[in-house]
């Protein structure tokens, strides 16, 4: 197939783009190549991606609406995976103007292109902070979302509810994945892994925010990507057993779909942290801090849906996952 990967010189999008072009598929990759963080790191992924000659890029903001018409009526995209988006729950607090133009203008550009350009499936990047306020555990598809306690978890609500919409409107099947706390080899700058791994090789105190009392359902790269694949291969239909006199917020009459994707394990945060002091080798100096605004204290995916839809299961500990990330880190930098 000929796929669109938004995002392709990020974490999740290179890695996607990976697998696509090993099972012989055709990958365009676009990306804006921001300056969010280092974009050398951006750089570097996308070189692992370039000789490939399945492979093409095209430097474009998803927020680019001509450019973004312009790329749909060239290419004839069979399906697309969008992952381009502006990341972050504290960033937002912010730089809010930044995540309704990547994540509100851009998904509205990719949803036109898609409409107009007939593609076949539209899998596209949620997240778990859409559950904010929610305090039953497991997070299920099945819950109410409709009180996040981050603009970026807004941005990711109003997703679903826009690929909802062009699901009924259109029929274009549109899938929409909930991501649990993401971690591996070339993982973001910006996250807990990442800026943990860095301060206790360079001998500087870490932040642990609520006093060290989180939970969060760490899920690595490689069990992610077969997900993302996965759903892409099993396109999204209508639920003819949807009721709308008691409608299920997971369901839909119109061909859409929401998942979980996550470890369905959640790993306390000082457990996450003796996991890499133990792979590093180094004990960490720990700055015990309040929770932060737009922060949840626990995450936890039911992944009893995305199983049964696609088999998808998760496969890779937290122990292995952490030392493959600290492995990758000492050669990338040269540790």
């Amino acid at each position: 197939m000929k796929i669109l990967v938004t995002g392709a010189a990020g974490f999740i999008g290179m890695h996607t783009s990976e697998v696509l072009l090993a099972r012989g598929d055709e990958v365009v990759g676009l990306d804006n190549l921001n300056d969010y963080y280092d974009p050398q790191l951006k750089l570097d992924r996308l070189a692992r991606l370039t000789p490939h000659p399945a492979f093409r890029f095209v430097k474009l903001d998803v927020a680019d609406r001509a450019g973004m018409e312009r790329i749909f009526a060239e290419e004839k995209f069979d399906r697309v995976i969008h992952l381009a988006a502006q990341a972050g729950v504290r960033y937002s607090l912010q730089n809010p103007h930044a995540y309704v133009d990547s994540n509100l203008v851009g998904f509205i550009n990719v949803l036109e292109g898609c409409r107009h350009s007939k593609v076949q499936h539209l899998v596209y990047a949620s997240s778990s902070s859409v559950y904010g306020g929610n305090t039953k555990m497991p997070f299920s598809e099945h819950d109410s979302v409709d009180h996040p306690v981050s603009l970026y978890a807004a941005t990711k609500k109003a997703n679903e509810l826009m690929a909802h919409t062009y699901s009924h409107l259109y029929g274009l099947p549109t899938t929409g994945l909930r991501f649990f706390t993401v971690y591996g080899p070339w993982g973001r700058p910006d996250m807990a892994l990442f800026l943990f791994t860095k301060a206790i090789l360079e001998g500087l105190p870490i932040d642990v925010f609520n006093h060290g009392k989180m939970k969060r359902d760490f899920t690595y790269i490689d069990d992610i990507v077969q997900g993302v694949i996965r759903t892409l291969d099993h396109v999204a239909e209508s639920d003819p057993a949807f009721n709308p006199l008691q409608p299920d917020p997971g369901r839909s009459a119109a061909p859409y779909r929401v998942f979980n994707i996550g470890n369905h394990d959640p790993v306390e945060l000082m457990s996450f942290i003796d996991a890499i002091e133990e792979a590093v080798g180094r004990k960490a100096e720990k700055n015990f801090l309040p929770m932060q605004d737009g922060d949840v204290p626990a995450t936890y995916a039911d992944t009893t849906e995305l199983n049964a839809w696609t088999g998808f299961a998760p496969a890779t500990s937290v122990k292995k996952g952490v030392q493959r990330f600290i492995g990758w880190y000492r050669s990338y930098y040269g540790l």
